[in-house]
C-alpha cells in the first residue's frame, strides 16, 4: 500500500468516526470506519502513517459512537418496557 493510499484512508476513517459520532444515525459510517482502521492496520503494519493523528482520533470518534448508539438504544427499550 501507498503512502498515498494509507493518507487517504486514515482520512476517510476520520470523516466516518465525526459521522459515527452522532447516535443511532452514525452506526454505519462508525462500524465503516473501524473496518477501515483494521484494514489499515493490517496493510500498513510497521510503517510511518504521515496520517496516524487523524486515524486515532476517528477512531476514538467511532467507538464512541458506537457505544453512544448502544447507550441510547438500550434506555429506549428498557423505557418502553
Amino acid at each position: 500500500m501507498s503512502r498515498i493510499n494509507a493518507i487517504n484512508q486514515s482520512l476517510t476513517t476520520f470523516v466516518c468516526g465525526v459521522l459515527g459520532f452522532v447516535p443511532i444515525i452514525g452506526l454505519i459510517p462508525a462500524l465503516y470506519a473501524l473496518f477501515c482502521w483494521l484494514r489499515l492496520a493490517r496493510r500498513y503494519r510497521g510503517q510511518w502513517n504521515p496520517a496516524s493523528a487523524y486515524l486515532s482520533a476517528g477512531v476514538f470518534l467511532a467507538v464512541l459512537g458506537v457505544l453512544g448508539s448502544i447507550l441510547l438504544a438500550t434506555a429506549i427499550v428498557i423505557s418502553f418496557c
